[in-house]
């Protein structure tokens, strides 16, 4: 067969992504503090894009024209499920408001600000304290002094426990390889090579360091951070260097071993585990620690006025921006070339797309929430033990829409509720068979119940993971030993041999 050239006309059909849906795409799965920091480089970015502040009015102006074409966000659209009716179906009333307009309500003139009543010694000091701005607007966060770090700390008990700089340079090396929590990672016979010293030496500045405040700091493993905290102590007799030997026997609680080894009777056994348990397994959080962010929910989940769910989205984690047509307006009529010409339309059209992403952003997570509350009513009016089974897929048939749409608005996202703050994801569990034939049971629900049963269990009837299976099975949950000892492990309880020594432990020792 001969190759020859030749023109060829077909017509095929392929979804192409086009910037404004990649934008609703990556907007839809990030979480509201990530939304914020996006919003915030566009308002940046682009100088149609202006910020909705409460009152704010425009003294040039006064009104901001809306586009006709991009609906506003920032609103607070609500839905209510209520319960359901005499044919066993639940009926969602919508107050979505999205006839909300990009309109500023009409200012006044400014009034004149009143003089200032302060003497003009106190007004000139607060005017060099807000850095030249006579307003006397400072962010008082720059006056709190940083916080001091492990690191620095070490340093500072550095400099005053070696003089020697050659020695000291290698401390601060060491220094420099101490994790958040205290342990210095890397081998010494590494270190030592790399610096070209003896293993020795290294031995005794570690043996300085480990002498450092906290106690403990500094440490190679779990073993010699007690060992540290001990001898500070002075509570380091062979006994306890016994006990030290074998944590994974205290893990076990196999305290009959224990006393075998040690050597000591059941006072002095529990007296030696309750000082182990007064220690610090990871002294170097107490420095330089991150802060913890709070949970900021994007849904709020109340009681409705007729006993059903009222949902509505968090206004205050919705970025709130308009397209400002009066000043598109005033500068396009400037424009003296055709770059100018396109890079104002450019402007324009990825403001436009920006809030019509953002309120649609709003409506398909008040929608995908409001079906999570429909589907897991029990949840809410009767505790964790009524979850039911949800896939995405259900959720997504039930409001017409995609799996992977549905993935990305419960990506990161949280609903406040009257039983706590869960993820949206927490509501998607696997089904779990009935024994009887009868409706599925969720997986969470199935691991609340086996923390029931093992929280209820006495010293003298430990139930093993065979028991909990029969018990399941006359609850009528259909379920495998291994995923009992699955679920039984992820909740991080111990396995029934451990509970039993527990149990049976002299007070003190399993305390």
């Amino acid at each position: 067969m001969a190759l020859t050239q030749r023109l060829e006309i077909r017509q095929s059909q392929a979804l192409v992504m086009t910037p404004q849906l990649m934008q609703a795409i990556k907007l839809l799965q990030l979480s509201n503090l990530d939304l914020a920091t996006y919003v915030e480089g566009e308002l940046e970015r682009n100088p149609l894009l202006d910020r909705v502040t409460e009152g704010e009015n425009d003294p040039a102006a006064g009104v901001r024209e809306p586009s006709t074409e991009a609906p506003a966000n920032g609103a607070e659209p609500a839905a209510e499920w209520q319960k359901p009716d005499a044919n066993g179906h639940g009926t969602i009333e919508d107050s979505f408001d999205t006839g909300i307009e990009n309109v500023f309500p009409d200012a006044a003139e400014a009034a004149p600000r009143p003089a200032p009543s302060e003497p003009p010694a106190y007004s000139e000091w607060a005017s060099v304290g807000s850095g030249g701005r006579e307003d006397g607007d400072y962010n008082l966060e720059a006056f709190v002094p940083a916080e001091t770090t492990l690191s620095d700390h070490l340093a500072d008990q550095l400099s005053l426990a070696i003089v020697d700089p050659v020695r000291r340079m290698i401390g601060q090396h060491l220094i420099d390889l101490v994790d958040e929590a205290g342990y210095l990672t890397g081998d010494l016979d590494a270190i030592a090579e790399k610096l070209g010293t003896r293993a020795g030496e290294m031995e005794a500045i570690l043996a300085v360091l480990h002498t450092f405040d906290p106690p403990g700091v500094c440490a190679r493993n779990l073993g010699e951070c007690l060992t540290i905290q001990l001898k500070d102590r002075d509570r380091f007799d062979p006994a306890m260097a016994a006990l030290i030997g074998h944590l994974d026997l205290v893990a076990k609680r196999d305290f009959n071993a224990l006393r075998r080894i040690c050597g000591v009777d059941d006072a002095d056994l529990a007296d030696m585990v309750a000082e182990i348990r007064r220690l610090n397994p990871k002294p170097g959080l107490a420095f330089g620690s991150a802060v913890v962010q709070p949970i900021v929910p994007d849904v709020f989940v109340r009681v409705g006025p007729e006993g059903g769910w009222a949902i509505e989205l968090n206004s205050d984690t919705l970025p709130k921006v308009l397209v400002n047509q009066s000043y598109y307006a005033e500068v396009s009529k400037t424009t003296k070339n055709d770059g100018e010409k396109s890079y104002l339309a450019d402007c324009l059209q990825t403001a436009t797309w920006l809030i019509r992403a953002l309120d649609q952003r709003a409506k398909t997570i008040l929608k995908v929430s409001t079906e999570i509350v429909r589907q897991q009513d029990a949840f809410f009016a009767r505790g964790v033990q009524h979850l039911r089974p949800l896939n995405l897929k259900t959720v997504a048939d039930a409001i017409s829409m995609h799996e992977s749409t549905v993935s990305r608005v419960t990506a990161n996202k949280y609903m406040a509720t009257s039983r706590g703050i869960f993820e949206l994801k927490y509501f998607f569990t696997s089904s779990i068979a009935s024994s009887d034939g009868g409706e599925a049971h969720s997986a969470e629900a199935v691991r609340h119940r086996i923390k029931q049963l093992i929280d209820a269990e006495s010293a003298q009837s430990v139930l093993s993971d065979d028991t909990i299976v029969e018990r399941l099975r006359e609850a009528g949950i259909d379920i495998a030993r291994r995923t009992v000892a699955k679920y039984r492990e992820a909740m991080r309880i111990p396995s029934s041999v451990q509970r039993r020594r527990e149990k049976q432990a002299p007070a003190g020792v399993a305390s």
